[in-house]
């Protein structure tokens, strides 16, 4: 259960993340309501830290930070602006997240392959091959 828990959770909280974006008001710029949702999301995330690790302190964690955790905010702020201006620009919440995920996977597989060594095989690239025909068959609905 603990291999497979947090994929349930990714899957639950990105259909709450794209109903909501696909919701945010048109009338509020976006970057204003994800100051609300960073603001919610410190607190919830500093709850939960507490309620797990009793006894721990945030100031002694914050010491072992390194440079991922501030760009990881800004990718952050990038993949809900985009997110919900794809949405205000008109995509579809059925086709938007397919699209983009299947660019990602090719620029992940590339990634991979550079960054971390990890093997290109003919399973890998037949998967890119499906996720293309994917996007085609996407775009012409």
């Amino acid at each position: 259960m603990s291999y497979y828990w947090p994929i349930a959770l990714i899957v639950a909280s990105n259909l709450f993340y794209h109903i909501c974006s696909k919701q945010t008001p048109a009338e509020i710029h976006p970057l204003a309501s994800l100051t609300v949702t960073y603001l919610v999301g410190a607190v919830v995330s500093a709850v939960l830290y507490f309620a797990m690790e009793r006894g721990g302190s945030l100031l002694r964690e914050y010491r072992q930070l390194n440079w991922t955790a501030f760009v990881l905010g800004i990718a952050v702020v990038g993949l809900e602006a985009g997110s919900i201006y794809m949405y205000k620009a008109g995509w579809n919440v059925n086709t938007g997240q397919i699209f983009y995920s299947s660019i990602l996977a090719g620029a992940l597989l590339v990634v991979g392959r550079l960054l971390y060594h990890e093997a290109i095989t003919p399973t890998k690239v037949l998967g890119m091959a499906v996720c293309l025909a994917g996007l085609v068959l996407i775009n012409k609905s």
